[in-house]
């Protein structure tokens, strides 16, 4: 119960508070980050494997230690809030929802560009939407869903170990020609981390559907489409997502210059600007049943250890 309890209070500082508009530790990271890749990139697997070690464990460690210290429940609190993007994905949501409803494209496309790694200069106001609506069900699970999981099964090196290799696959995940071999390891062990959680966030997606139909339409979709899609993790969390809404995502999209062939997920019609609140709708009812399940869980294994 401790654990649920330290989860409410994060997600209650996240509400609260959002981000840190300066010195996130995040972005701190991402810049190392980069500043290792100057010095030690090369075009081998094993290479990118040593710096992501490099990279993580440290930290990792150094998580572990605090978390034992007397009063480390209180930085254990404090590592996941800061993990956690619940109300800022919500802020950029509404953001590009905010100025397609005013017919501002060019807004919504700076804005978006935040979101994702396609190509935003020349979409239209349906590829806006679908592109938004994506990356709500998608960051879901990476900046929400997650973090919670890995907090639930091994506290603060858990969710630290988490989100360091999460954002080093958002930076060196890619499949070009740079990053195939380089970013190999940190995609898949960000595919190995993200896997149960992908599928609990998948089925929360459901659950938090608001009927029948649409828990059904979604496990549907979840269960057809989620293994096409060329990401084993987001294709069922995205597909679970589109169902549950109704709305038709994925679609050729250009990334680095190159339009690339998607399969269609979900049923129904294309994603409109109205959808991204109802997508954001969905993720707080979502984690409304996660956190429900978790206190379940939790007061089950009490039960039992009684």
């Amino acid at each position: 119960m401790a654990t649920l309890l330290g989860i409410l209070v994060a997600l209650a500082l996240d509400r609260l508070l959002g981000e840190p508009r300066r010195g996130h530790p995040l972005v701190a990271f991402g810049a190392l980050i980069e500043a290792v890749e100057r010095r030690g990139y090369g075009d081998d697997r094993l290479r990118g494997a040593l710096l992501l070690a490099l990279l993580v464990l440290p930290f990792t460690a150094l998580a572990a230690l605090a978390a034992a210290l007397p009063g480390g429940w209180v930085l254990e609190v404090v590592l996941l809030y800061l993990a956690v993007g619940w109300r800022s994905l919500g802020e950029h949501g509404r953001g590009i929802a905010g100025a397609l409803q005013q017919g501002d494209l060019e807004a919504a496309r700076d804005r978006v560009a935040f979101l994702v790694s396609r190509d935003t200069q020349d979409i239209d106001a349906t590829q806006i939407s679908k592109a938004t609506v994506e990356s709500v069900l998608e960051n879901g699970n990476d900046a929400v869903f997650a973090p919670l999981f890995w907090f639930a099964v091994a506290g603060a090196p858990g969710v630290v170990a988490y989100r360091l290799v999460n954002t080093l696959d958002a930076m060196w995940g890619y499949r070009t020609d740079r990053y195939r071999h380089f970013g190999w390891a940190a995609a898949r062990l960000d595919d190995g981390l993200n896997y149960l959680p992908a599928r609990f966030t998948a089925l929360a997606y459901a659950l938090a559907s608001g009927g029948w139909a649409g828990a059904r339409r979604a496990l549907d979709c979840w269960r057809r489409q989620g293994r096409v899609w060329k990401s084993p993790n987001a294709g069922p969390v995205m597909a679970a997502g589109a169902g549950a809404l109704g709305v038709r995502l994925g679609g050729a999209a250009v990334y680095h210059g190159r339009l690339q062939p998607r399969p269609d997920l979900g049923q129904g019609p294309e994603a409109a600007p109205a959808d991204i609140p109802r997508a954001l709708t969905l993720l707080d009812r979502a984690l409304g049943v996660w956190v429900l399940g978790l206190g379940l869980a939790g007061l089950l294994i009490h039960m039992i250890g009684s």
